[in-house]
Parts: structure tokens; C-alpha cells; sequence
């Protein structure tokens, strides 16, 4: 490296496969390439890339743990001849079997050093207190006369994590291996969490996010580099792989070496450091190429919403093994915004919709659903159902007889949907996407081994509020009506019964969806609800349903998390469960 030049680092924020190791070690070989291609100095990967994040009980078996170990030094090897410093997320043990959320730091066909995560999340999504002991070293390694810190996710994201501590040992940049899951505008938290850090220790950060889905999670990437005064100097691309490639003054690194740290440190760690090279091996003595200008930027709530159901969408489906996808196509919103997803997911030829008129289904709906498939460019099959109702009727009568008909009734219509929906998964091998929302979720308005059938479900986290506006934001970036008017316009309805409207068992959504929000999302308690202006009687109508349902929800279809609390992973309520508010 030419001290007269810039430290230029990679940040590789890849799309991995969880537990798919061998396909892990290959791409990161891949884009450790190509940044040693653009005279990279330091590449960093990130958290657990090797196994891919979240391996959950993967790590309970010893040969995962062998077979990751193994992938490294696969990797390690390919570095023997090329420049570029690797720092790679894995998983490492120690004598006594304990296992590591690690960082290997690689330098010509050897590992020079490890970092092991010291702060370990235990909430939300998180288990890592379940698989890991937490490292006790704030670790630096030298680098031709730079120092850097190494540290992993949730270490940064709290003032008593290592990054002082390392900044006290000389560290002039601080980089950080991130599997930070995506919810709205969670941007907005790592920016502002990443600057807080800068300004607290006036050092540089280097910020690498995983991308990418993960059954529920997504993840965004958004990777980023941040100068001491919190400026973003770089930012990575969002929602698709990119490997970001940025360059910081030496001087600049330089200057923020001299800064005496007057903050104490709230932990006082134990400290690791180890030299990566030293001058007689520096190869670096051609010009470094121009950087390619970062594509990351911000985007609006609903189009960022967008771009993680897709994401989601995409790899759930793809790295499950499926290459098409159906869904009943209804006429109605929720369906018509999930074929659109998945169309700009997967491509409209992958795209089969189904429409299963009865009796009770109107003209209009019929209407809507092929202009819907046809706008998308999807197949669109007709299976009418009314026959096969009659027959389950018929088969019921005598034990049904002189009872009035109920909402049994409207569920063997959803019933009936959910097997032909099964049977053509099944036959064809498409994974059967389920289309209810958010809101319809929460109080239990949906059918089990009905509506709630398949395999993934896209808009389970979403509104149904933002279910709307979504379609709008389609139809805005596709410059034409996707979604006719009549569509957006209408009231919404199972069509399960003559003239039947969702108002007719619940609230009006743009009240049902800011009391969910409220309850499910904040854990507001049911007075303090009340005090938004919201009317008692319906407060206390949906908590009820809410608490009544779980045993629904357990049993619904993976699906995109996009809000800070979703079904799930994030909020795991008892389905036996006596507590009353």
C-alpha cells in the first residue's frame, strides 16, 4: 500500500443461503475477487456469512460448525497469492466446544487474527444467547500503520459496546460485520445509531449489511461508511447485492489517531491486538483505479415497504427450490397486490392465478380479476366452485338439518378454494401463496385450511391501510392502472354471503389498523388505546379477537416481516392463555 494514497475498503454485502455453506464460501470468494481486482486494501463480509444468518439450531450440530470451519479455510487458501485483506463473518470454536459469532481477519493464506462478538442480542428475532458464548476482547489489528477495530452487529449499536475501547487502543477506523433484519425505516435507526458512535469517539466506521431474504427476515443491506464528524461518506446499494468501494484519506485517518478521548469508557474490555502485515510484504505499488460511485439512497416508506416484499418474496421461493408460485385471484385488493409482487418477483410467466367464482361472487369481482391478470401478464384459470359446494351441502344435510346457516357455511367456500388451490400446488409443483393482510391476521377474519392455505404468505405483516396504498405506489411507478379504479374504490369483501362487506363483522380499517398498531406493534395497554380517541367498545372488541386468535396465527404460513413487531418470531403470545386485560 502506497502511504502516499487512501485506504480503500470493500464493503461486500452479499445474498447467502443459510446453512448452503459451500454456495456461502463461493460467492465470497467471488466478490473478494473483484474487489482484489479494484485494489481493495480491506474487504469485509458480513455477520455469519459463511453459515448465513440466522442458522438457528444449525449450530446445535457439531459438523455444521466442522463443515463452516472448513469453508474458511477454503477461502483463507485462495487468498495466498492476491492483496486484499478479508474479514469474514464466521463461526468459531474453542477447545472446550464453546461456540463464536466470529470475525476472521485474512491475509495471504492465513488467519492473522479473530474477533468474537461480545454483545450478544436475546430479543425480538434474536436467539444468540442460545448458540453463543460472548467474546471478552475489543480487538485491533494493525494494518501498514493503520489501526482498525473489528466488532459484529450489536456491538456498535450500544455506547458500553467495544468501539471506545478500541478507539482507546489506536483504532482509527472501526469496521463493523452487520446482520441487521429490515423493518420500516429502520435506516433511519442504523444512520442515526452509526453517527451517534462516530461523534462519541470521532473515529471512522465502516458498516457492511447482509442482504437478502431469510424466511421471515429480510434483509436490506444499506451499507455504509461514516466519517468521525457522523457525515456519510458512502453508502451501499439497498435491497440487492453490491459491493460498495470507498477510499479515506490516510491523512484524514491519521489526524483522528492524535485525539485524546476524554469520555470514559463504560466497560473497561480486555484487549487483542496482532499486526496483519508488515512493509517487506506490501505488493501494493500500481495506482488504485477510480471507485465506482455508491448507489445506495433512502427511499419513501411505500416504496421501500415494496422492495423488501419483493425481496422476500424472491428468496423465500428461490432458495426453497420452487420456480412458480399461484395464488387465488379474487378481484378484490389483497390478491391483486400479492400477484403483483410476485410478479416483479419472480416474472410474470411464473405467476399462475387462480379464479374460484360461487354464487355469491359478482360480476364485477369476475371483471377485476382478469383485467388484474391481464394487466400483470399472469396466467389466469377458472375453476368455479358452485357445484362443488352443493355437494358438500348435500353431504351435510342431515346432520345440518333444521339449523340456520352461519359463517360455517361461508369457511367450506374458503375450505373448498384452499384444497383446489392444494391440489393444483401439488400437481404442478408451484408454491401456493396465501393472500391475507396484516389487519385480517390480527382479529382472526380468515379461514384455517381455507384462505390461510399455502406456502408463503407475501402481505401477512402488511396493514390493510398500507395494502392500498401500495397498489397505488404499483400503479404510480408503472405509469398505467394495474389496479382499475373500481378496485381501489370498492368496499372490501369476502363475497362469502349475499352482499356481504368486511365493515359487516369488522371495524372500518382506518380505525381497526391504528388500534393494531397500537396493541400488537407497541403493546399498548387497552387504556391507553382508548385515550388516543379511540371508542371503548371496538377497543376492546379487537383485543379481544387478537387474543383469541392466536391459535390461528400459529398455525399461518411463514411470511415477509416488515414491521418492528410481527407474527411470529417477534411476538410469541401463549395460545392458552387465562391473562385478561
Amino acid at each position: 500500500m502506497n502511504k502516499k494514497e487512501v485506504l480503500r475498503i470493500g464493503l461486500a454485502q452479499i445474498d447467502g443461503v443459510v446453512g448452503d455453506i459451500s454456495r456461502n464460501a463461493a460467492k465470497i470468494i467471488e466478490y473478494y475477487d473483484e474487489a482484489n481486482e479494484n485494489a481493495v486494501d480491506i474487504v469485509t463480509f458480513p455477520e455469519l456469512s459463511i453459515t448465513g444468518y440466522p442458522p438457528e439450531d444449525l449450530l446445535l450440530k457439531e459438523e455444521f460448525i466442522e463443515d463452516n470451519l472448513s469453508a474458511l479455510r477454503e477461502i483463507v487458501l485462495h487468498t495466498e497469492e492476491r492483496d486484499a485483506v478479508a474479514v469474514i463473518g464466521y463461526v468459531n470454536k474453542d477447545n472446550a466446544g464453546n461456540a463464536f459469532n466470529s470475525a476472521a481477519v485474512v491475509y495471504r493464506g492465513r488467519v492473522c487474527g479473530n474477533y468474537h462478538k461480545i454483545l450478544l442480542p436475546n430479543y425480538g428475532v434474536f436467539d444468540e444467547r442460545r448458540y453463543f458464548v460472548p467474546g471478552t476482547e475489543a480487538t485491533v489489528f494493525h494494518l501498514d500503520g493503520i489501526c482498525v477495530g473489528v466488532n459484529i452487529c450489536e456491538d456498535i449499536w450500544h455506547p458500553e459496546g467495544p468501539s471506545l475501547t478500541q478507539a482507546r487502543m489506536g483504532a482509527e477506523l472501526i469496521i463493523t460485520l452487520n446482520s441487521s433484519p429490515y423493518h420500516i425505516e429502520k435506516w433511519k435507526d442504523r444512520l442515526g445509531v452509526l453517527r451517534e458512535r462516530c461523534r462519541e469517539i470521532h473515529r471512522f466506521i465502516a458498516y457492511v449489511n447482509l442482504v437478502g431474504g431469510q424466511d421471515e427476515l429480510v434483509f436490506d443491506g444499506d451499507s455504509l461508511v461514516i466519517s468521525p464528524e457522523g457525515e456519510m461518506l458512502a453508502r451501499g446499494a439497498r435491497f440487492e447485492e453490491d459491493l460498495l468501494i470507498a477510499d479515506i484519506s490516510r491523512t484524514d485517518l491519521g489526524s483522528v489517531g492524535k485525539l485524546d478521548l476524554t469520555i470514559s469508557c463504560p466497560i473497561d474490555y480486555s484487549k487483542s491486538e496482532f499486526t496483519v502485515m508488515t512493509a517487506e510484504n506490501v505488493r501494493r505499488k500500481k495506482k488504485k483505479p477510480q471507485t465506482r460511485a455508491s448507489r445506495g439512497e433512502a427511499l419513501p416508506r411505500i416504496a421501500e415497504i415494496y422492495a423488501a416484499l419483493v425481496l422476500g418474496t424472491r428468496d423465500y421461493v428461490r432458495k426453497n427450490g420452487f420456480k412458480a408460485v399461484l395464488l387465488g385471484l379474487s378481484g378484490g385488493i389483497d390478491s391483486a397486490l400479492t400477484a403483483a409482487i410476485a410478479a416483479d418477483a419472480l416474472g410474470k410467466e411464473n405467476v399462475k392465478a387462480v379464479m374460484m367464482p360461487s354464487q355469491f361472487t359478482s360480476k364485477e369481482s369476475l371483471e377485476d380479476a382478469a383485467m388484474i391478470a391481464g394487466n400483470l401478464g399472469t396466467d389466469l384459470y377458472n375453476i368455479p366452485i358452485t357445484s362443488t359446494y352443493s355437494s358438500y351441502l348435500d353431504s351435510l344435510s342431515d346432520v345440518f338439518r333444521d339449523l340456520r346457516q352461519d359463517v360455517t357455511e361461508e369457511n367450506i367456500q374458503a375450505r373448498i378454494r384452499g384444497n383446489l388451490l392444494m391440489a393444483l400446488s401439488n400437481k404442478f409443483g408451484w408454491l401456493l401463496l396465501t393472500t391475507g393482510n396484516k389487519s385480517e391476521m390480527s382479529v382472526g377474519y380468515c379461514t384455517l385450511y381455507g384462505d390461510m392455505s399455502g406456502g408463503f404468505a407475501v402481505i401477512k405483516d402488511v396493514v390493510k391501510t398500507d395494502v392500498y396504498a401500495l397498489c397505488r405506489y404499483k400503479n404510480e411507478v408503472s405509469g398505467r392502472e394495474i389496479f382499475p379504479r373500481r378496485v381501489l374504490e370498492k368496499a372490501p369483501s369476502a363475497e362469502l354471503r349475499p352482499g356481504q362487506k368486511d365493515t359487516d363483522t369488522l371495524p372500518s380499517y382506518e380505525i381497526l389498523d391504528p388500534i393494531l398498531q397500537a396493541y400488537v406493534e407497541r403493546d399498548e395497554s387497552p387504556e391507553e388505546i382508548i385515550q388516543r380517541g379511540f371508542g371503548r367498545e371496538t377497543v376492546e372488541w379487537v383485543i379481544r379477537n387478537v387474543d383469541r386468535n392466536e391459535y390461528k396465527r400459529r398455525q399461518a404460513p411463514p411470511g415477509v416481516k416488515i414491521t418492528q413487531r410481527a407474527f411470529g418470531k417477534d411476538r410469541r403470545m401463549p395460545i392458552t392463555n387465562g391473562y385478561k386485560h
